[in-house]
């Protein structure tokens, strides 16, 4: 099914659903609420029927939150959605720029002491909520717990996914889920913890080697688990979901229905672990209020599930190379179909997918594809829709990010083309942004390093010339799985995760002018042992391997800028894209590429 165009909630939608939720509110006793954009399950995407957020305020992107005060409803949003939700939200919602404003310091301005703030136990971690309860403690304002407020007005509610579970087969996983169980029970034994408790679906799908189509785009379950320091597991969801899958999972994966799971809670002995960075608080209360002696640690499945075996490794590479050929063959028709004037930005998505799905292997696009076309360009996260839809004309530039998810892998990838001639500032900026994904590329690290440590290569071609861009550098992806994933990420507010060999990642640069354009290349690379340098002192080091083949636009590349270094590995690239996608396309499409790859 191609990619759906519709608009989200309407801005004239919004006035009279945020009235209603100021009755509610009021109703209460309480004197504002807050509105996540998470689930119970803390993904960064969520089913219809839990996207509160964009249902009350019309904002989209895949991250933010909402406050709504008596004379003041706040949107949260960070840079990449700036220019975004200034388009999808009413005047009756004032977007607040976040993490430069903290929502303690928002509230504490706008509330006084013995203020009560509401908010729903299952949409919050329990360390969001402790952190915020401790800064709003000292001016007398108080977090309360409460039923959902916009499920009280939401009469249209969409029901729950009900699409039963399937088994991911253990050749592509690596690793059998009995297997994955015992390390991981390993792992308890020696902390010191009985149990610990799963509510990340993908952290459920790695660990049982299942999948689901609950979330669009991510291949992920909704259910919760309690993996014992035994290797039992005790997983809960739906009624009808898992039960296919019986046989898959055996005997030490014992199901129940998700209305047990709190209640199955208190009945466990302690210390049960539990992550407070992405539990819901609701968890942290059901095991407080039994008693039960809890420990604050990570998901234990998180750095395993990042550092890829090497059948998932392998998988990723036949993936990219299937979807590098049909990107191949987007590019090839769009150099002869846009220089026409009649191309729209949903043209050019639809055609993309229809290439992706000419491989007879796409199970689904990995996100929503962006297809920005000159000012469009320049919001980071566009989503074009029926109203938004414009030409892509000539003397402009078209961003286009996208991926998909096939049965061995999950891409992603983004090129930045120039529709007609380009301009010599289009050329000056593209080659920052390409310097700086270059340097990533290259990169040569000692073990134990973060991406943190890295993010400042591929911004220091942009900051020589005063620019920046309001995004991370690079996010883990998943092996059919979430498109992202932590913990690891290239970015300056990256979690402290040494890099290790295994781990992919993106590299994503990029540079936005609002109302102008915007630029972005992107690449999926792997972490792998550095090869040997003469004269080098034994210290382990690491460097990466590019997943992604597809070239990048030789016109907008000004190759006087470039040092010998950064001309030949671009050079090399485009060598080896010919030589990787070459064979995996027609005729007309391989002209293309070779011209599209000559040396410069």
């Amino acid at each position: 099914m191609f990619q759906r165009f519709a608009d989200s909630t309407s801005p004239d939608q919004g006035p009279p659903r945020l009235a209603a939720l100021r009755d509610v509110i009021r109703a209460q006793g309480i004197d504002g609420y807050l509105i996540p954009r998470a689930d119970a399950h803390q993904g960064e995407y969520v089913a219809p029927c839990d996207a509160r957020l964009a249902w009350l305020t019309g904002f989209s992107g895949s991250a933010g939150f909402a406050c709504v005060l008596p004379d003041i409803a706040g949107v949260f949003i960070d840079g990449r959605y700036r220019v975004q939700v200034r388009d999808q939200v009413a005047a009756d919602f004032t977007p607040v720029h976040w993490p430069e404003i903290q929502l303690a310091d928002w509230l504490i301005e706008r509330l006084s002491g013995g203020a009560k703030v509401g908010f729903d136990p299952w949409l919050h971690t329990a360390r969001e909520v402790n952190d915020l309860r401790a800064a709003l403690a000292p001016k007398g304002i108080q977090l309360v717990a409460h039923a959902n407020l916009v499920d009280a007005i939401w009469q249209d509610r969409p029901a729950p996914p009900m699409a039963a579970f399937t088994a991911y087969h253990d050749d592509l996983a690596g690793k059998s889920h009995a297997a994955k169980r015992a390390e991981l029970a390993q792992g308890l034994t020696n902390a010191g913890d009985m149990v610990t408790v799963l509510t990340l679906p993908d952290s459920i799908a790695w660990l049982l080697n299942i999948r689901g189509t609950d979330v669009e785009r991510n291949p992920v379950p909704h259910a919760f688990a309690l993996l014992h320091n035994d290797g039992f597991v005790d997983l809960f969801a739906r009624a009808g979901k898992a039960e296919g899958i019986a046989g898959h999972l055996g005997p030490d994966v014992r199901l129940h229905d998700e209305i047990a799971f709190l209640d199955a809670l208190a009945t466990l002995s302690g210390p049960v672990r539990i992550d407070t960075k992405t539990a819901p608080q609701i968890v942290a209360d059901a095991l407080d209020q039994a008693g039960i002696q809890t420990r604050n640690d990570s998901d234990p499945c998180l750095l395993p599930k990042a550092i890829k075996t090497s059948a998932e490794i392998a998988g990723a590479r036949a993936a990219h190379l299937r979807d590098g050929a049909a990107m191949v063959n987007f590019l090839a028709w769009l150099d002869v179909e846009a220089p026409k004037g009649t191309l729209t930005e949903i043209d050019v998505v639809k055609s993309l997918e229809g290439f992706r799905r000419a491989t007879n292997a796409l199970l689904d696009i990995s996100f929503e594809t962006i297809s920005g076309a000159g000012e469009h360009g320049a919001v980071v996260h566009y989503r074009v829709t029926e109203s938004t839809n414009r030409l892509v004309r000539a003397g402009e530039l078209l961003l286009v990010d996208s991926g998909g998810q096939y049965i061995d892998g999950t891409t992603d990838i983004t090129r930045t083309m120039a529709i007609g001639a380009a301009s010599d500032e289009h050329r000056a900026c593209f080659t920052r942004v390409l310097q700086g994904m270059i340097a990533i590329s290259r990169a040569r690290f000692p073990k134990g390093v973060t991406g943190a440590h890295l993010d400042a290569l591929a911004r220091y071609p942009l900051w020589l010339a005063g620019m920046d861009y309001d995004h991370g550098t690079g996010h883990g992806v998943g092996a059919y799985l979430s498109v992202h994933e932590g913990p690891q990420g290239i970015s300056r507010r990256a979690a402290p995760v040494p890099l290790e060999s295994g781990m992919i990642l993106s590299n994503e640069p990029g540079y936005y002018r609002e109302g102008a354009f915007g630029i972005r290349i992107e690449n999926l690379i792997t972490v792998i042992p550095a090869p040997a340098l003469q004269g080098a002192d034994a210290r382990e080091m690491l460097a990466f391997d590019t997943l992604t083949f597809v070239p990048i636009d030789r016109r907008l590349i000004d190759v006087t800028r470039l040092s010998n270094d950064e001309r030949d590995w671009i050079d090399r690239y485009h060598a080896d894209t010919v030589a990787q996608i070459g064979p995996r396309v027609d005729a007309d499409a391989l002209v293309w590429l070779e011209k599209a790859c000559a040396p410069l």
